[in-house]
């Protein structure tokens, strides 16, 4: 059961985080998606934010973290696999969710005028987001390459956590970008694809020792 719990717990998790982002961005005819960073769709003056935020992407961010705690009982024990998960259901799952309670101010405030104290934290606990989850992923790269028919995984890991490495420089050496947007949702479209990866590999394979 716990392995199928691993599935669904990351499976939906990815599906209402995509989702809302997709809604938020249809309820909102004047938002941009290659522009405007994921945080501005539940922003305090954003219409349906409190929705997107209670019923969105705190609700991901609570699946992610359970995927995290019943992946580490589907793998084979180390210090890597329990550090990565860990990563992840730290780093994406907790983080989600604060950031979702913690909701940025008007337009997210991008130069940081007087900012409110939900705005801080919410930059803090994202900048912790993108620093810790392509080092986790990169972790669980090395502790796949040791369980049953993880090399794929491994491989996949690998890929993805390099792309994320270099797409967050890219989005911290220019947060102004008119591609910020663009360039977030590639670092999230990494995490997501890996906890996807993952997910199917969790269902198909059971824990060895």
């Amino acid at each position: 059961m716990r392995k199928s719990k691993a599935f669904w717990t990351g499976i939906i998790g990815v599906l209402i985080f995509v989702a809302t982002t997709l809604l938020g961005g249809f309820l909102d005819s004047d938002y941009n998606h290659i522009s405007q960073f994921i945080s501005e769709l539940y922003a305090v003056d954003a219409p349906r934010a409190d929705f997107l935020r209670f019923f969105g992407y705190i609700p991901s961010g609570i699946l992610f973290m359970l995927f995290s705690v019943f992946a580490i009982m589907e793998t084979s024990k180390s210090l890597l696999r329990t550090v990565g998960f860990l990563g992840i259901g730290i780093g994406y799952g907790l983080g989600t969710i604060i950031c979702g309670f913690f909701n940025c101010d008007a337009g997210c405030n991008p130069h940081f005028i007087n900012p409110s104290l939900s705005q801080i934290i919410h930059n803090f606990i994202g900048f912790i987001t993108y620093s810790i989850c392509p080092v986790a992923i990169f972790l669980l790269a090395f502790a796949a390459r040791k369980w049953r028919k993880g090399m794929y995984l491994s491989n996949m890991s690998f890929i993805l956590a390099l792309i994320s490495f270099c797409f967050v420089g890219l989005l911290n050496a220019n947060l102004h970008s008119p591609y910020k947007g663009l360039i977030q949702r590639v670092i999230e479209g990494c995490i997501l694809l890996w906890i996807v990866c993952c997910s199917y590999y969790l269902l198909n394979n059971k824990r060895t020792s």
